[in-house]
């Protein structure tokens, strides 16, 4: 059995990160490396994302701006903010998700990769308490929304 907080399904991962609240770690199976990120949605936006990395030990406070993402109607394109690094491994990480889930076929997640969600709601960060809504990331009210 896999564990409930890890999405293997890559159109679910892609879902979640565009949920609109989504905290989850990449974590790679070569060197067990990992990043935790932090994207919300542009307020009054269907195509824009803000992206945070975890710095800290403070899972709440100690994220910092990396950069943006916008989506389009068939790729996303992750870009450095003013303070962001487009060079810094965790900003590579990501940018290399996206690509990789968005350019597979079928939709798939790579096998060096794991991807992460802390048990919050993708779209409206509420802890989730359900066995269903924490495996696919979304509460009840948020699913019926749809995203």
């Amino acid at each position: 059995m896999t564990h409930p907080h890890n999405i293997k399904d890559a159109a679910a991962a892609h879902a979640f990160i565009f949920g609109g609240s989504a905290r989850f770690t990449l974590v790679s199976n070569k060197t067990d490396t990992r990043y935790t990120y932090r994207v919300t949605a542009k307020k009054n936006s269907d195509s824009m994302y803000f992206v945070s990395l975890l710095t800290g030990a403070d899972n709440n406070m100690d994220y910092e701006y990396i950069g943006y993402i916008v989506t389009g109607s068939t790729h996303s394109v992750l870009i450095a903010g003013q303070r962001g690094a487009p060079n810094h491994p965790a900003f590579l990480g990501l940018n290399w998700f996206l690509k990789s889930v968005e350019n597979s076929n079928p939709l798939a997640i790579p096998d060096m990769v794991d991807f992460w969600h802390e048990g919050r709601c993708a779209r409206c960060a509420r802890p989730l308490t359900d066995p269903v809504s924490i495996e696919r990331g979304l509460g009840p009210e948020c699913a019926m929304k749809g995203l």
